[in-house]
């Protein structure tokens, strides 16, 4: 099956997504796209950020790490992210190959000394590892699980940019 063959699978646009290939193909410039927040603290260890015109997503720290626990906090919100980014994988991955999705859900943790974090040592102050552990239902093949298992693990924006070093800069303004 086809992206072209069908309109919607997965309850994914597939004309939408078939369109961003083709003007891609067309114009290779078009795939380099920018993405941004705004993030503004909101006293002790809490903030929100803004992304586009959508409404602020909070941040705080659990009550254990000294905040008020009114929200995830950002190491959460990480790995949901990347739980986020997995599942657009699989649900894209899966409409273009025509595998029909019945559940999907993933399950994100990683560990985090917290030593340099609270200034009690120098070194690595953030995740050690991270293991997204995946759950899908299909009466897809084997094969086409195992291809798209594949597939989404080798595309992924988010766990590509935690997986490699990537260029960090902190600037004062």
């Amino acid at each position: 099956m086809s992206i072209e063959s069908q309109t919607a699978l997965n309850d994914v646009n597939l004309a939408a997504v078939g369109a961003l290939v083709e003007a891609i193909q067309a114009d290779p410039a078009k795939a380099k796209t920018t993405w941004a927040a705004h993030v503004s603290w909101n006293g002790a260890f809490r903030s929100s950020s803004r992304v586009r015109a959508f409404d602020a997503v909070p941040s705080d720290e659990p009550l254990a790490l000294g905040g008020s626990d009114q929200a995830p906090n950002p190491v959460e919100q990480l790995l949901g992210a990347l739980g986020n980014c997995l599942a657009v994988g699989y649900a894209a991955n899966a409409s273009v190959a025509g595998i029909a999705l019945d559940e999907l859900t993933i399950d994100v943790k990683g560990d985090v000394d917290l030593h340099v974090f609270l200034g009690l040592a120098e070194g690595h102050a953030g995740f050690d590892s991270i293991t997204a552990t995946v759950r899908l239902k299909s009466s897809a093949g084997a094969d086409q699980i195992a291809a798209l298992h594949e597939r989404v693990r080798t595309s992924s924006p988010v766990g590509h940019t935690l997986a490699a070093a990537v260029p960090l800069t902190i600037v004062p303004a």
